[in-house]
């Protein structure tokens, strides 16, 4: 059984929703980045989305395109933040670690040497925003013969004929867009979300994470009771931001950021309990 795999396996068995952080590799450098990576585990995630720094991202929004920036500037690369994650499972062997980005990257490194060193460094799965289920072959096969999970995006303009197309050959989970657009612009919209989960669940037994327009514990909490995960992004990023910007040091960014993911994960952890006891 996978991590991925082992991770939702024990998240039903307890009955909560899992906490998925994104943050961008070697944002807003290697070692603070390594720092924040290494204490998100203890702050309750369950899951973590590592951003691959890219200068013309499709599907994020300008809090994230600044993280991407920032990383670049302080010299990131694909193989840094490959890196980053093999230096990471010498600390954690069991946190399922997700690789989320644009497929240009991803070519230009080329995908079989790309899937097989993401296997060697620990990586469990990739997120390529940009890939369709249609054209990802060249990713999906390799990456099953080593190991690694394609997790897939579905958005709310996904229809059921799409959904299927979406479906065959997904793996670890599914990203459910909360919202159309970018992230870090807007706020979903509960009953909405409800109904596509529903509809999703009708469709295929792999788990359902929702992100974006997530950015308060109480947004997250609302999420896990609907959800099978939740990935909070821009909000998480945001805070590096604010930390570089007012000049505070990399220790004080990291414990900044890792207690408000600890926030978000007690929100999310406690929302199904909550929920009854209400």
């Amino acid at each position: 059984m996978s991590r991925i795999s082992q991770t939702f396996a024990e998240l039903r068995k307890q009955d909560r929703a899992g906490f998925i952080p994104f943050v961008t590799g070697c944002d807003p450098d290697s070692e603070t980045s390594l720092s924040i990576l290494s204490g998100l585990p203890a702050a309750g995630a369950d899951v973590i989305e590592l951003g691959i720094p890219f200068s013309d991202p499709m599907a994020d929004g300008p809090t994230n395109q600044a993280s991407y920036l920032r990383a670049l500037k302080s010299g990131a690369s694909l193989q840094k933040v490959l890196d980053l994650v093999k230096r990471f499972r010498k600390i954690d062997g069991r946190t399922p670690v997700v690789l989320m980005g644009a497929f240009n990257p991803i070519h230009a490194y080329g995908t079989a040497r790309l899937v097989r060193a993401t296997a060697d460094a620990g990586v469990d799965g990739l997120l390529v925003v940009d890939l369709p289920a249609e054209e990802d072959e060249v990713l999906r096969v390799p990456a099953k013969e080593h190991g690694v999970e394609v997790v897939r995006f579905l958005a709310p303009t996904t229809h059921d004929a799409r959904l299927k197309t979406v479906l065959e050959g997904a793996g670890g989970y599914l990203y459910y867009a909360s919202i159309s657009g970018i992230t870090g612009t807007k706020s979903f919209v509960e009953d909405e979300v409800r109904r596509a989960i529903d509809r999703i669940r009708r469709m295929t037994t792999l788990p359902c994470a929702v992100g974006f327009g997530i950015r308060t514990p109480d947004q997250a909490a609302r999420i896990a009771r609907l959800a099978d995960a939740v990935v909070v992004g821009s909000a998480i990023v945001a805070r590096i931001e604010q930390g570089v910007t007012s000049g505070a040091g990399g220790k004080a960014i990291v414990t900044d950021v890792l207690n408000f993911c600890g926030q978000l994960a007690k929100s999310v952890h406690s929302a199904r309990e909550n929920a009854v006891v209400q």
